[in-house]
């Protein structure tokens, strides 16, 4: 009978050393994956912090807006707001305004976030609206450059709107670190101070997720923020007048009320061998209305004082504010109807300002 073979007594170290190296590496994967979890863990807890009240909706949020120092916070829109259509509605109106305030300057705004932080756009928007040039750098790459640039933007935005009473939402650093809510209120601010010929949708509020590091630990609070109030408030229009109870309750008689201007204008203009037939659309350039006060107050009105063939919004937009001007050198009240409304065909503001001379 044959011996029982001998095994080799190498084998056993080699595949110790196997079974070492392995687990070595296996080691290693634990510890990076265990690592990786622990950050991952850190988000989740960050996130969890911020969704628990709002859950089953979660919040589109970046890791670093979890990593806060004590005492610092962070806010953004709850996700559910995103989604109202007002709110959608208030976006898309505001860059459209924007974009058509810009369109000489061929700057195009997609996204308020993206394209407002640096302070550029923001820089042509106001020297549009305001007519005046800012003494800032052109293009701005650094953060510094950039915020720089902010500070005397918003600087010349405050000396505008502080004397009439606005109540300042936002800063340099929440506009550069693209905090929307800011955003829309600088914008809404700017626009309602320039009367801009647009139309806010009302009442658009968001809920904001208010995010707070107290001692170490991660606080929410939920806020609801307005955005815009009443129309009322938004078109400067803080009273009813007779021509809201006609629209609303008496439209048959607007047709006599239409009439009995058409025959007061008609009556001066016809001097000029100039007859009109459609209130709404005939005075939307101005032209008519400087013309009418010239003639009512009985002095010729210099042609290189208005358009007398405007082509373009603000040409028309220029000779409506002037005619008021004109109406309050002739000891008239400011009328109620902006000059945008009269240029948008806005019949009721026509016949505001009409009835106002007549």
């Amino acid at each position: 009978m044959s011996a029982a073979p001998v095994r080799s007594p190498t084998l056993r170290p080699h595949r110790m050393k196997k079974e070492e190296s392995f687990l070595g590496k296996l080691g290693g994967t634990l510890a990076r994956k265990k690592k990786a979890k622990e950050v991952s863990d850190l988000q989740e807890e960050g996130k969890n912090a911020i969704n628990a009240p709002m859950n089953p909706s979660t919040v589109d949020i970046h890791p670093e807006d979890t990593l806060l120092e004590e005492n610092e916070e962070r806010t953004m829109i709850d996700p559910n707001s995103k989604e109202d259509p007002k709110f959608k509605e208030l976006i898309k109106v505001l860059i459209d305004w924007i974009n058509d305030v810009l369109v000489e300057e061929r700057i195009i705004v997609k996204q308020l976030e993206e394209d407002l932080y640096d302070g550029q756009v923001l820089q042509k928007l106001l020297e549009k609206l305001a007519d005046r040039k800012l003494n800032v750098a052109e293009v701005t790459q650094s953060e510094i450059g950039q915020k720089q640039k902010l500070q005397t933007v918003l600087e010349a935005v405050h000396d505008l709107l502080r004397p009439h009473g606005w109540t300042i939402k936002w800063n340099v650093d929440s506009i550069h670190g693209k905090n929307l809510i800011s955003i829309l209120h600088l914008l809404v601010a700017l626009a309602m101070h320039f009367r801009a010929p647009i139309r806010l949708p009302e009442h658009v509020a968001v809920q904001v997720v208010v995010v707070r590091k107290r001692e170490g630990l991660l606080q929410t609070t939920h806020v609801s923020e307005e955005l815009t109030t009443t129309t009322e408030v938004l078109t400067f229009s803080l009273e009813r007048d007779a021509f809201d109870t006609l629209f609303d309750h008496a439209p048959d008689k607007l047709s006599v009320v239409k009439k009995s201007l058409i025959t007061f204008v008609n009556k001066h203009l016809n001097k000029l061998n100039l007859e009109v037939t459609e209130l709404e659309t005939q005075f939307a350039d101005g032209v008519y209305l400087v013309l009418l006060m010239g003639l009512l107050e009985d002095y010729f009105v210099p042609l290189h004082n208005f358009y007398l063939t405007p082509e373009s919004f603000d040409q028309k937009v220029h000779n409506v504010s002037f005619a008021f001007e004109l109406m309050q050198d002739g000891g008239l009240k400011k009328p109620k109807a902006r000059p945008e409304d009269v240029v948008n065909l806005d019949l009721k503001s026509t016949l505001r300002v009409l009835y106002n001379l007549f």
